[in-house]
């Protein structure tokens, strides 16, 4: 029987691990076209089914994405959406499709390979949670419900909520050996999360104590649009202005901003806005590049286009500059980056990221220099500037960085189990009280 169980479902990737009752963790692995992979894509793709819908999630339904049907229905990074009010459901071939239904369909996907969620029957479970949910006004009790009634549904009704920071500060805890102030840095796709505690060593184990949290939601997707923007969308026509009869007019922005994420520029892909595009290109000094454009959207490029951008970002992480070229078809892009203009080009995100850094030490009365280590996590936590920003503030001695991908539902299993354990000591002396 499996004892405990750590979730972290994440705005990009998700991942979930195991822990024994001895406090032995395993994070697991899924089948890919590439092979295993222990982080699980959070994407799901639909399609009309009978009457119903058909779908996949994970590397499945990236590699459906990628073969662009125009019959399917791809959809990612809706745990954006949580703690939106504006954003409901979706219309998938006539059906109504909740942001609570979307979860759940995931959550079951996420288990199917373990077994289903029927693995975790009699377990602990403990899932993430963001500090500061994304958007510009996000409603948290508004998610949190939604999370729990999907988790429900999922058939993980014992789930409980546990900040994803926390997580990966028990990770970072497993080896102390002594009293520890520690700060977590979890840098995801969506948000960046903050999390102070102190861990003690008690009669029973590790102990730790919250002593404050905070975060923002700006984090890797938010970076990852910043290239775009600046790299990639001049070059396709942003800033483009056309002739109408004798005025001369700005491109509507909205076609470049739908590269905020890659699987929007396929919402482009309608007859509507493709016939809008070529008009604009025939009336446009700049029509080569709308053509261009127009070819990207109709070749279903954006994916493409995105792990280009990505193997950029990470490429500036440990050079000065980096090459991006990006030819496919019609569309012709060679670029050198330089680290210094991407970092010009973030340091709003930098900004945002440092802010929500202060109010967390400030909230919790807390001095730079009594924290004893900074454990920073996620793929984003590998960015120099942003590394930078912690040197800076605690000194580079005090930071850390292990398993980036996986310690947030390794630390979250760990902490299933301590909550395991203490239940059921707490139960023995209950009963022995009783004799």
């Amino acid at each position: 029987m499996t004892y405990a169980i750590g979730v972290d479902f994440g705005t990009t990737n998700s991942v979930i691990a195991f822990a024994d009752e001895k406090g032995g963790v395993r994070t697991v692995s899924w089948p890919s076209a590439t092979g295993l992979t222990q982080t699980f894509r959070t994407a799901l793709m639909f399609w009309r089914q009978g009457r119903g819908l058909g779908h996949v999630a994970g590397p499945e339904a990236l590699e459906r994405a990628i073969a662009a049907e125009p019959t399917e229905r791809f959809i990612q990074s809706f745990k954006t959406h949580l703690a939106s009010r504006v954003f409901t459901e979706a219309r998938l071939f006539g059906q109504r499709v909740t942001i609570e239904d979307m979860t759940s369909i995931f959550l079951r996907h996420l288990f199917e390979a373990q077994g289903g969620t029927e693995v975790a029957n009699g377990a602990f479970v403990a899932a993430g949670r963001p500090v500061v949910f994304a958007g510009d006004k996000p409603d948290e009790a508004l998610a949190t419900k939604r999370l729990a009634d999907s988790y429900a549904a999922a058939g993980l009704p014992q789930a409980e909520f546990a900040f994803e920071p926390l997580g990966a500060a028990y990770w970072r805890a497993r080896n102390l050996r002594r009293d520890e102030t520690v700060l977590v840095a979890d840098f995801g796709g969506g948000t960046s999360d903050f999390a102070l505690l102190h861990f003690m060593i008690g009669p029973d184990g590790m102990e730790a104590e919250a002593l404050g949290h905070g975060g923002c939601g700006v984090a890797g997707d938010s970076f990852d649009f910043r290239l775009i923007d600046h790299v990639i969308s001049p070059r396709l026509g942003k800033g483009a202005t056309y002739r109408s009869l004798d005025k001369i007019l700005p491109l509507p922005a909205y076609y470049h901003a739908s590269f905020a994420q890659w699987h929007q520029i396929s919402w482009l892909k309608t007859p509507k806005t493709l016939e809008e595009l070529r008009r604009f290109a025939e009336v446009s000094e700049r029509g080569a590049e709308l053509e261009a454009l127009i070819e990207l959207i109709e070749l279903d490029l954006g994916f493409e286009l995105y792990q280009t951008v990505g193997a950029v970002k990470a490429a500036l992480s440990s050079a000065p500059e980096a090459r991006l070229t990006f030819v496919r078809s019609g569309v012709s892009i060679d670029s050198l980056v330089s680290r210094v203009d991407f970092e010009q080009w973030i340091a709003p995100d930098l900004a945002r990221i440092e802010a929500a850094l202060e109010e967390t030490l400030a909230s919790a009365k807390i001095p730079a220099d009594r924290i004893d280590a900074v454990f920073m996590t996620g793929g984003t936590s590998f960015i120099p500037s942003l590394r930078a920003i912690f040197e800076r503030r605690f000194g580079a001695q005090k930071l850390h960085y292990d398993n980036p991908f996986q310690s947030v539902a390794a630390g979250l299993a760990l902490l299933a189990a301590d909550r395991r354990r203490r239940a059921e000591n707490q139960n023995l002396k209950r009963n022995a009280a009783s004799h």
